[in-house]
């Protein structure tokens, strides 16, 4: 692979588990000075003690406009004159619930950190990226893709992630900034639980209705999360997707990892929308009313 033989700076969002811990702790073993946002000082910590003394953990928030310059002027002060080798923007949440009795408030978190706060740090550190002429990655997924039911808020950041990064490709083409999508099916990650958790504390505080209209369809959804959390793959082969997007001379546009992934977007080129509705709603494990 003919690729850039200059490891420089990197900063990555969601550091702290899962594909941000994993690409912060592969890309500092490939000699890149990593500067990993996470969620607290123990996070911090933790993720030092499995990388070499480069690494740079930022308490980074990507919904805190305050948090995110805090982290930029740390970035900045410690590059000096150099410019930003890559941005990897990876944190992320999974809000569940069915769309009909969704709280909007629930949505609009969602919004604000896989779509709005992607954008907000990629703002910030624009200027630093354009010195270097450095590399954008975005990790999105299948779901950005093809939707599923009652992941419809989780589905819909993705999608609008994947515009979002399309048209960043375009506008900074005459920079020579180049701009990734990192599209992975099920990762073995802490965002399974996670996004459980979430959800069964939405789904326990929807009224009644919602129950009594969705409850089999809910659980079904639920079993069905919880054995791909099982038979995930490991996040490394995210990191090593994102090394590819930031080293290669060509870069892909996209990157699909996963043959979950792979076999998903197939689908979703192949058959007519009714047909594949029809395979998704089988293997989620829902039947009609």
């Amino acid at each position: 692979m003919a690729s850039k033989e200059i490891f420089g700076a990197v900063v990555i969002t969601g550091a702290s588990s899962g594909i941000g811990e994993a690409c912060a702790i592969y890309l500092d073993k490939l000699g890149y000075h990593v500067f990993a946002g996470v969620r607290n000082d123990g996070d911090g910590e933790k993720l030092k003690g499995k990388t070499s003394a480069r690494l740079t953990p930022l308490l980074l928030d990507v919904t805190d406009e305050a948090s995110i310059m805090a982290s930029f002027n740390i970035v900045r002060e410690a590059l000096n004159t150099i410019g930003l080798f890559g941005l990897v923007n990876n944190a992320g949440i999974v809000v569940a619930s069915p769309l009909e009795f969704l709280p909007l408030a629930e949505f609009r978190k969602q919004l604000e950190v896989n779509l709005t706060g992607q954008l907000a740090v990629t703002q910030a550190f624009l200027p630093l990226l354009r010195k270097a002429k450095g590399r954008i990655v975005n990790i999105t997924s299948d779901n950005g893709k093809v939707a599923v039911p009652f992941l419809g808020p989780y589905c819909a950041s993705k999608f609008a992630l994947e515009a979002l990064s399309d048209a960043l490709r375009m506008e900074l083409q005459p920079w020579d900034i180049k701009v990734s999508m990192i599209e992975p099916g099920c990762v073995t990650t802490p965002i399974w639980e996670k996004s459980l958790d979430l959800a069964d504390k939405i789904w326990n505080n929807l009224p009644i209705l919602s129950h009594q209209l969705y409850s089999d369809a809910v659980n079904a959804t639920r079993n069905t999360a919880s054995k791909l959390s099982k038979n995930g793959f490991p996040a490394e082969l995210v990191a090593k997707a994102v090394a590819h997007a930031l080293t290669a001379k060509k870069p892909k546009t996209r990157y699909v990892v996963g043959l979950d992934a792979l076999m998903n977007i197939w689908l979703a080129k192949l058959l007519p929308t009714q047909l594949l509705d029809q395979v998704i709603i089988q293997y989620m494990g829902l039947s009609k009313k």
